[in-house]
């Protein structure tokens, strides 16, 4: 399972061994046991990734492949391309820009992905310093 935890200064993308039921009851239950509003709805999450990584085109082979459409890839210019991820968002509210989206596929794809993200962000880091 793949899991990005959006904040209001900005969000990190995390491989979750567990399933996504078996995550989001441990989230309801533990919503139940503190008393906290929880809304859950299907929707869409994106991020950008830089299209000079390595990797890109595993990445494009395995969105081919995967025949669920739970991720697609689209160019925004010529440095980076638009990943867009169908899954779950998990907030205190509908309109919350603070919360989790979570997202399943083959285990394959969520590792690579999650690779590919981290790539882009030790380059994005290198790049600042």
């Amino acid at each position: 399972m793949l899991k990005l935890t959006y904040t209001e200064s900005s969000f990190d993308l995390e491989c979750i061994t567990l399933s996504l039921e078996e995550w989001v009851a441990q989230r309801v239950i533990l919503a139940l046991r503190v008393g906290q509003s929880l809304c859950i709805e299907p929707t869409t999450a994106s991020f950008l990734l830089p299209v000079d990584l390595p990797g890109v085109e595993v990445l494009r082979s395995e969105v081919k492949r995967d025949d669920r459409e739970i991720i697609a890839l689209c160019a925004c210019d010529a440095e980076y391309m638009e990943v867009t991820l169908r899954g779950s968002w998990l907030s205190a509210c509908s309109k919350d820009s603070v919360g989790v989206f979570v997202t399943t596929m083959s285990d394959r794809a969520e590792f690579f992905l999650h690779k590919l993200w981290q790539e882009a962000q030790s380059c994005a880091s290198v790049m600042s310093e």
